[in-house]
């Protein structure tokens, strides 16, 4: 299995945007299927979005004309772009490879990135 690690986190006020970046160590990258989730305080961790190998992607419609996933095989990286950010995006990001037929999450977590939208 890959090893994850996020980066680009942080705080910004609402209305802003944040690009979070994942890395992952291992083989085969651009055939799986990577996503992103999230987990609030108190809340449980929930897919955001992800991006199939074919290019396929979905979002949950809470960040649907917001958020923006991508990938780039080359670097063994993926993307996501996050705009018009609300307070209720605040959370810990993750992201982790998705079994595409359940939906589900396939691998090890990384530590995850805060994400903190205040003003």
């Amino acid at each position: 299995q890959m090893q994850l690690a996020e980066s680009g986190g942080g705080l910004v006020q609402p209305g802003g945007s944040l690009k979070l970046s994942c890395v992952a160590s291992g083989s085969f990258f651009s055939l799986y299927t990577l996503g992103w989730y999230r987990q609030g305080q108190g809340k449980q961790r929930d897919l955001v979005a992800y991006i199939a190998s074919s290019g396929y992607i979905k979002y949950v419609d809470s960040v649907k004309g917001r958020f923006t996933i991508s990938r780039d095989n080359a670097k063994n990286t993926v993307f996501l772009q996050m705009d018009s950010l609300k307070p209720e995006d605040t959370a810990v990001y993750y992201c982790n490879t998705v079994h595409l037929q359940s939906e589900t999450p396939s691998g090890n977590w990384g530590q995850g990135i805060q994400v903190t939208v205040s003003s």
